[in-house]
């Protein structure tokens, strides 16, 4: 079986953001951000061989209309790219990713199809 490219998104919702930045004490969200961070490494270092590329954080957001662009905040968290034989495989790589401990987040996994261009 041919081995596919999934393109990943890490997702927290803008409210749940909001609430652990307006309820957290700065000096607990920075313990937060270094254990999540830490975790993460790990995890990426485990399954470093199914990504094509590690990604990275995702920052703030334009967004282009036909009536010109304006900031813009959406859930988008981080990205990745990923190798696996199915689809069901890629997605099932994430299962016990850290990112997951976040409250109302998810990761969505979508294919990559060939274009052959």
């Amino acid at each position: 079986m041919a081995v596919k490219k999934y393109f990943v998104l890490y997702r927290i919702p803008i409210a749940t953001v909001d609430e652990w930045r307006r309820s957290t004490d700065p000096t607990e969200m920075q313990a937060q951000s270094q254990k999540l961070m830490s975790e993460m490494t790990k995890w990426m270092e485990i399954h470093e061989k199914s990504f094509v590329e590690r990604g990275a954080p995702l920052g703030k957001t334009k967004k282009v209309t036909s009536q010109g662009v304006s900031d813009t905040r959406n859930d988008l968290n981080y990205y990745a790219i990923v190798e696996a034989e199915t689809h069901e495989a890629a997605a099932n790589l994430f299962a016990q990713n850290p990112h997951l401990q976040i409250p109302t987040s998810s990761i969505e996994v979508m294919e990559i199809p060939h274009s052959g261009l």
